[in-house]
């Protein structure tokens, strides 16, 4: 069985077990929840997982680094400023509205990002994720001050941690525009991987650089604040996925795309599988979950050896 396929058995098993798993039961009358709730979420959650796990391999291309993703970048962050701000200046504004917003933060903070990561040295690779941390950590500040003066803290808590129990029919659908541009990421694979050399190598192989950049840009944003508006921030995603399938099937996006974005829904419906059994019949959050299996993984991935596919 090839690792694409064993993939995709592997989403349709939790699929599956997504569909099948929650404190109601699915029989007689209430078998409208299968099409009102477990559905929608089961979506919700592969959309957002293969959409963070695609944003993530893209950010990591154009900044030439390996430990970055949209959680430790700003992105996230300036994702979340955007919709505290529009909602102070228009409390009743559209979700269309506060997606825009959003993403025109987020578009913003990431070009930061990368401005800044472009006058740092290349020889201490941990520098760029350390910077990225403490970059998003000062949008963070900057977005609680915002709510704190306004009263909105429990407001923003909720945008910052990343869960699925209020996912319903009509309330995830913008998730899928998040997918058609993972879509569209496929089709610009292989520029991608040639972007990644550096400005350099890519334009003596007649690669628009700066088109391209923006296009990878415009994409990470898009979907992160897509995610962001509709499900909260989801951590470590866009991190361990692309550097688990780097080291197992190489670095060649045209190739491993697919399988990063299977993964990357896998990994987060299994953690809201998990979320959901682990105190039954309560809830803890998806991020929460993510963000203790995260960082486990990330600790490996810094110690582990690297392996070529």
């Amino acid at each position: 069985m090839s690792r694409k396929t064993l993939v995709l058995a592997t989403l349709a098993v939790l699929a599956l077990v997504s569909l099948l798993t929650g404190v109601s039961s699915l029989r007689g009358g209430d078998l409208w929840l299968l099409f009102v709730s477990r559905i929608p979420r089961t979506a919700a959650a592969l959309l957002a997982g293969a959409g963070l796990a695609v944003a993530g391999v893209i950010m990591q291309m154009l900044s030439r680094n390996r430990f970055v993703e949209p959680a430790t970048a700003g992105t996230g962050q300036a994702a979340a400023l955007g919709l505290v701000a529009i909602t102070l200046v228009l409390p009743g504004a559209a979700i269309w509205l506060k997606m825009t917003a959003s993403t025109a933060t987020a578009l913003i903070g990431t070009a930061g990002f990368l401005a800044i990561v472009r006058r740092l040295p290349r020889r201490d690779p941990l520098m760029v994720p350390l910077t990225g941390i403490v970059y998003g950590g000062i949008l963070g500040a900057l977005t609680t001050f915002l709510a704190y003066e306004r009263d909105l803290l429990q407001y923003i808590d909720i945008w910052m941690t990343g869960e699925f129990s209020g996912v319903m029919l009509g309330r995830y659908e913008f998730l899928w525009f998040g997918g058609a541009l993972t879509l569209a990421a496929y089709l610009y694979a292989d520029r991608f991987t040639i972007a990644g050399l550096g400005e350099e190598a890519s334009t003596s192989l007649g690669l628009d650089h700066r088109q391209i950049m923006a296009l990878g840009l415009a994409i990470v944003s898009i979907i992160t604040a897509i995610t962001v508006v509709t499900v909260g921030m989801i951590p470590f995603v866009g991190l361990v996925v692309p550097n688990i399938v780097a080291r197992i099937m190489g670095e060649n996006l045209r190739a491993t795309l697919p399988v990063v974005a299977a993964s990357g829904a896998g990994l987060v419906l299994a953690c809201d599988i998990l979320s959901r059994i682990i105190r039954y019949p309560f809830e803890v959050p998806v991020g929460t979950v993510l963000g203790v299996l995260g960082a486990a993984i990330f600790l490996w991935l810094l110690n582990g050896r690297a392996a070529r596919g």
